[in-house]
């Protein structure tokens, strides 16, 4: 694996998964894939639902999310990967993958969310992610397509996702 720095592509990095495997992230390669940092106890974490749902619609195409919990922002998700599972399952029934808790900001930033903040900054150029249910669009050639807030509805998406399939 090569560093954030270095790295020039999605497909560059591997992750840990909630079951403490390795997900090399080009196992992926030519799919679209919605980067999302996730929390069971936000005001977003409705959200779930929505993501499922455009999940549901769009994987036979090519499509995957990848939830990557985060106890970053107000201590939102403080369970164990097991307990995140079973409440993902049980109150919105996800199917897409969930992975290992992550940070995504500071020094212990994630690999792989370094290299999406900084192909993907946010509002008036800063890199920093600012709330759970931050989302990244990567597309079938391993780079950001584009970066929402925590506030844009999954459903908003589907028209980049469409787009994104067809490319």
């Amino acid at each position: 694996m090569t560093s954030p720095n270095t790295s020039t592509s999605f497909y560059d990095f591997s992750v840990k998964t909630a079951a403490d495997s390795t997900l090399a992230l080009a196992d992926l390669r030519n799919q679209v894939v919605l980067v999302v940092n996730v929390a069971s106890k936000c005001g977003f974490t409705s959200q779930y639902a929505g993501l499922e749902s455009i999940y549901r619609e769009y994987k036979a195409q090519g499509f995957t999310i990848l939830g990557f919990p985060c106890n970053q922002f107000g201590g939102q998700e403080p369970g164990s990967n097991d307990e995140i599972q079973q409440f993902c399952s049980l109150q919105y029934e996800v199917s897409f993958p969930i992975m290992s808790k992550v940070e995504v900001n500071g020094d212990n930033s994630a690999p792989v969310y370094k290299w999406l903040k900084a192909s993907a900054p946010g509002i008036l150029g800063t890199e920093a992610i600012k709330w759970n249910f931050t989302k990244f669009l990567v597309g079938k050639n391993g780079q950001v397509l584009n970066r929402y807030s925590p506030q844009t509805d999954p459903k908003e998406i589907s028209s980049d996702i469409q787009k994104a399939l067809k490319a």
